[in-house]
């Protein structure tokens, strides 16, 4: 009420002394109180000792360290005052930025602690969040999690997809439960994340706590709900210094062998046995802090999960969802709306290693006493590559190539026992090329 006061006797002295338009000095206060709006901010802190992640707080590193916390609700209701107490630490040295959290309780034995698999920490478990934007232009950022129960989630933001779950890193988390809250550790290691070759740099940093029992979510920077964009909205880590991103390249190969019988005629009983033998190699080059380079040779997609049978009786092309890695992760430049949200994308990855073009054709091709033995129903790949990453400008720029194998269907004469191939599909190459140009203001 005193603010209040205050406002209202200096309009009318400039009312009364000046003569200005009411409109105009409302719209004056109004922008002035925009101005002076600030997202909170964090000063680095630079640590000697790294704490050992055990879901304890008794390291010293830990003691001479800043705390926050997350004051402001963003759920069930936006702006209300959080319910429990919360200690946030953060610090960092050459390696990897840390955190440790304390979470007070005050019906500690209702803390949830829902077991699930990884990047999946439940609907009814309590959580901590760390949401971190190298960068700092409110537009791309990873968000790591950790429950209750130490189940660990983490995902990748972007202005083409908020929230991109396929992103998965390799960092470290402990928690323990406490009779009057809960601890979650964290160590999130600079490989793990991309961010810029600087002396001196400023992230975008925000934290979170979700409370199972009252559907609560609290933040340390507040995120209005009303205004477009959750990045944007973030506060600053301000002043890492010193830090270089690490060199960022794995090789991960594979080999599989194994003998298939299938069976091929009832009367007499007939098998057809087949050797498999297979191999390849996925490689991901971090080219610099923006951009990587994935490669996979000959890839074998036999352990992603099958799609489920559709009988489609319109004349529209029916589409899966995308489940093979090569193709969910750091692709977020390709799948690009341009429906206004309708879902109707320019590049459908599905249709590299899809169905054969002539798969169905074969059947018209059937002689008299002839009998189709082998028809795959997917194409193979010989290699796919992508290079994808955003400039300090706000340019994104996405290559992505794949060539996919001939494939052939097997038709056998039942009188002679010969068999003839059938082309179903030639050799295709895929191209796909994107810039994406971030503007002023997003």
């Amino acid at each position: 009420m005193l603010i209040k006061t205050e406002v209202t006797t200096m309009t009318e002295n400039f009312i009364c002394k000046m003569k200005i338009p009411t409109a105009f000095i409302f719209l004056f206060f109004l922008f002035s109180s925009l101005a002076n709006a600030q997202k909170p901010i964090l000063p680095a802190t630079r640590i000697t000792i790294a704490p050992k992640i055990d879901g304890k707080l008794d390291d010293a590193a830990w003691k001479d360290l800043p705390v926050v916390n997350t004051p402001i609700t963003y759920s069930p209701e936006y702006g209300k005052p959080a319910s429990q107490k919360t200690e946030v630490r953060l610090g960092y040295d050459d390696v990897a930025i840390y955190v440790g959290v304390y979470m007070y309780d005050s019906l500690p034995r209702q803390i949830k602690k829902q077991l699930g698999s990884r990047d999946d920490v439940g609907a009814l478990a309590d959580v901590f969040t760390i949401g971190l934007g190298p960068y700092n232009d409110g537009l791309n950022g990873y968000r790591l999690s950790v429950s209750a129960a130490g189940v660990q989630s983490d995902e990748k933001g972007s202005p083409s997809n908020q929230h991109d779950a396929s992103w998965d890193a390799v960092w470290q988390s402990a928690v323990s439960i406490n009779n009057d809250g809960w601890v979650c550790e964290m160590k999130i290691p600079y490989s793990a994340i991309r961010f810029p070759s600087q002396e001196i740099q400023d992230w975008g940093l925000q934290f979170g706590r979700s409370i199972a029992t009252n559907g609560e979510l609290d933040l340390w920077s507040p995120v209005d709900p009303k205004i477009p964009g959750i990045i944007t909205q973030w506060g600053t880590l301000v002043g890492l210094t010193n830090i270089e991103p690490p060199l960022r390249l794995s090789f991960s190969p594979y080999l599989t062998a194994g003998i298939q019988s299938t069976p091929i005629s009832s009367d007499p009983v007939d098998y057809q046995t087949d050797k498999i033998l297979s191999g390849g190699m996925d490689v991901k080059w971090g080219i610099n802090e923006s951009f990587t380079l994935d490669a996979t040779l000959i890839p074998d997609f036999g352990q992603v999960q099958s799609d489920n049978l559709v009988l489609n009786i319109s004349p529209f092309e029916t589409k899966f969802n995308e489940k093979r890695p090569f193709f969910t992760e750091g692709t977020e430049l390709f799948n690009q709306d341009f429906s206004n949200g309708g879902g109707s994308q320019l590049f459908y990855s599905r249709r590299i290693g899809g169905t054969p073009i002539h798969y169905y054709d074969v059947y018209d091709q059937l002689g008299e006493n002839e009998t189709l033995i082998k028809n795959p129903s997917d194409t193979k790949l010989y290699n796919a590559t992508k290079f994808s990453g955003r400039t300090d400008d706000g340019l994104g720029i996405g290559v992505l190539n794949a060539v996919s194998r001939p494939a052939y269907a097997e038709i056998k004469n039942d009188e002679t026992g010969a068999v003839r191939t059938v082309e179903t599909n030639p050799v295709t190459n895929y191209n796909v090329f994107v810039l994406d140009q971030t503007l002023k203001n997003n």
